[in-house]
């Protein structure tokens, strides 16, 4: 299963709101179905769209006649566009940032931008299987594992993030209960991780959102590990709406709290979490199921996607870097990011 791919010259997509019903791939020939694919869901998940947006330049560059146009501006026009499908995700902007840094000092648009997409892809699969790796030391051999959303390769067009750690422990020989949250309004976790792990031959127990607390305060939880679509310089963290309640919860209950994320998640232009935009997704969504509406109509419906975790909540930080931990990541966040590696703490 590989979610997102450069085949032919094109861009070749999982439809993730096909699934689990059925694995359907769209081929995207230029940004503007890129942009409508991350919109629209079919591709999701922030290290995902990061990589989407990346080969959506490159078509931007691609469709453009030799010397017919600007073609810097009209990949400038493009990035535009596709940042403003999703303004939560940190990875979507920081991979058209480095791709249009490219852009203005390459000799060879087309050709440097496809290079840098595919360069940026590879970079996204070491630092998942790095970041499992070092995730996967937390996680206790036979004590119940509570995951939030989809984090597994889905998401991240890689090996996975808080999944991958999962994914990485498993593959150590642990063995130990999984319990996946539906993750409503669009139920990520159900249709998504469910698929994920039924695919690696992991077996999970499927919850309701709203009995997470229930499992975690009779003991059937161990630890919680999520990952993130932002993350400020305090160590707040931005991820599905839903998180924050499982954080409060693994608090009033003493148990670790985990958020693994690769490093082009963090952004350090925000002091804390107050400051990251949270995006309001159409209020359909939590009206309806599969298209048919749930609800009386005319009711009024609010669907924030993400919620923000204070850093004070968060145990630790799983990166392809290394581990840090809370509750004050203000100075050890930026000294992961000057340093080469972290060794994994004992």
């Amino acid at each position: 299963m590989e979610p997102i791919a450069w085949v032919g010259g094109h861009l070749r997509l999982l439809d993730q709101t096909r699934l689990p019903w059925e694995e359907v791939y769209l081929t995207l020939a230029t940004p503007e179905e890129v942009a409508e694919a991350i919109s629209s869901l079919r591709a999701r998940g922030a290290p995902l769209i990061g990589v989407a947006a990346a080969y959506g330049l490159a078509l931007a560059a691609r469709r453009c006649e030799a010397g017919g146009h600007d073609l810097l501006a009209i990949v400038q026009e493009a990035a535009q566009m596709l940042l403003r499908t999703r303004p939560t995700a940190r990875n979507l902007a920081w991979a058209l940032e480095r791709m249009l840094a490219v852009a203005r000092s390459a000799q060879d648009i087309r050709q440097a931008l496809l290079e840098e997409a595919r360069r940026i892809h590879d970079e996204q699969r070491e630092a998942d299987r790095r970041l499992s790796l070092h995730g996967a030391g937390l996680i206790p051999q036979g004590a119940g594992v509570l995951t939030h959303c989809n984090t597994g390769a889905l998401a991240t067009g890689g090996y996975g993030t808080a999944l991958g750690v999962i994914r990485a422990a498993w593959e150590q020989g642990k063995r130990f209960p999984v319990y996946i949250t539906e993750t409503r309004p669009l139920l990520q976790g159900a249709r998504l991780t469910a698929w994920e792990l039924k695919q690696a031959g992991i077996p999970a127990t499927l919850i309701a959102d709203s009995a997470a607390g229930h499992f975690v305060a009779r003991g059937r939880v161990a630890c919680v590990i999520v990952g993130a679509d932002r993350i400020a310089r305090n160590g707040d963290v931005a991820n599905k709406i839903g998180t924050y309640m499982l954080a409060l919860a693994a608090w009033d209950n003493s148990i670790p709290f985990y958020v693994a994320a690769p490093t082009n998640t963090i952004d350090l232009s925000i002091a804390s979490g107050d400051a990251i935009p949270i995006e309001e997704r159409p209020p359909e969504e939590v009206t309806t199921i599969s298209g048919r509406r749930t609800a009386p109509e005319a009711v009024a419906a609010a669907n924030p996607a993400f919620d923000v975790t204070p850093g004070r909540c968060v145990t630790a930080i799983i990166t392809e870097r290394g581990i840090v931990c809370g509750p004050d990541y203000t100075s050890t966040i930026q000294e992961l990011l000057l340093e080469e590696a972290r060794p994994c703490p004992t």
